[in-house]
């Protein structure tokens, strides 16, 4: 039985609002995200992605009371990110009201940390995180705090051993395409889906209605965007009407 394709909007929240930008720069004012959040869910988003972007490079703890506030008003699950380092740090997410953790600088860190909340929790609450963008020599390297710093890590590679490791799934999100509009890296996609089982989350670059269609096209198994639901480009149903007349099964 094939399993429906998942459409996810992101909220990218900086100092408890809704930002977006182009490359992780310039970030704008997107709205409030518990009124994002509502909207969503009534339009039927499938899930929900509450991203603290600034939590790691701040070295702060991400925002709880604004996740409280965003999980009483949706009835779809509502995985959240930023400033995630410990087991502990898992517990209290979940205690807030999120039904997934997403984890990145603080794996990369210490990657046992993702056997441990695995272990503890189960692999189906943990997603990896991985910001990729293409290096000067061509390869895909994750980047942490943001898209901020780089790392050694070649992002095929991190990407198999945090599987292997316990990550249910991977929120994979190209920093080179993201609000670009221009379309998800496609062979950044294909390269994971080569290497790893789990579900895989399209990010970065979604612009049109095809877009979408071509990133499930390529391997995955969900897609994720924010701007251009934000503002009023795209709506959850017209991504998925694209997607059905493709031929793929959605809810």
């Amino acid at each position: 039985m094939s399993v429906a394709v998942r459409v996810i909007p992101c909220l990218d929240v900086d100092a408890g609002r809704v930002v977006k930008g182009v490359n992780f720069a310039n970030l704008r004012d997107a709205g409030d995200p518990v009124e994002l959040a509502e909207r969503y869910d009534r339009q039927g988003a499938d899930e929900l992605t509450f991203l603290d972007v600034t939590a790691s490079s701040a070295g702060r703890e991400t925002t709880y009371d604004v996740v409280g506030r965003t999980a009483e008003q949706v009835f779809i699950p509502l995985t959240v990110g930023g400033g995630v380092r410990t087991v502990d740090d898992v517990d209290r997410l979940l205690r807030a009201g999120a039904d997934k953790v997403g984890i990145n600088t603080g794996a990369i860190a210490r990657p046992q940390v993702i056997a441990e909340i695995a272990d503890r929790f189960g692999a189906q609450v943990l997603v990896l995180s991985a910001d990729v963008r293409r290096s000067q020599h061509g390869n895909f390297e994750v980047t942490t705090h943001g898209g901020l710093k780089s790392t050694d890590l070649d992002a095929i590679e991190w990407c198999s051993r945090a599987a292997e490791l316990g990550v249910g799934e991977i929120l994979l999100n190209s920093m080179d395409a993201d609000g670009t509009k221009d379309g998800f890296d496609l062979e950044l996609i294909r390269a994971v889906r080569s290497e790893v089982h789990v579900p895989i989350i399209a990010s970065g670059g979604a612009g049109r209605v095809e877009h979408f269609v071509e990133a499930i096209d390529a391997g995955a198994d969900a897609v994720l965007a924010a701007s251009v639901f934000h503002f009023g480009q795209l709506t959850i149903g017209e991504v998925k009407d694209a997607l059905r007349a493709a031929g793929h099964e959605v809810r």
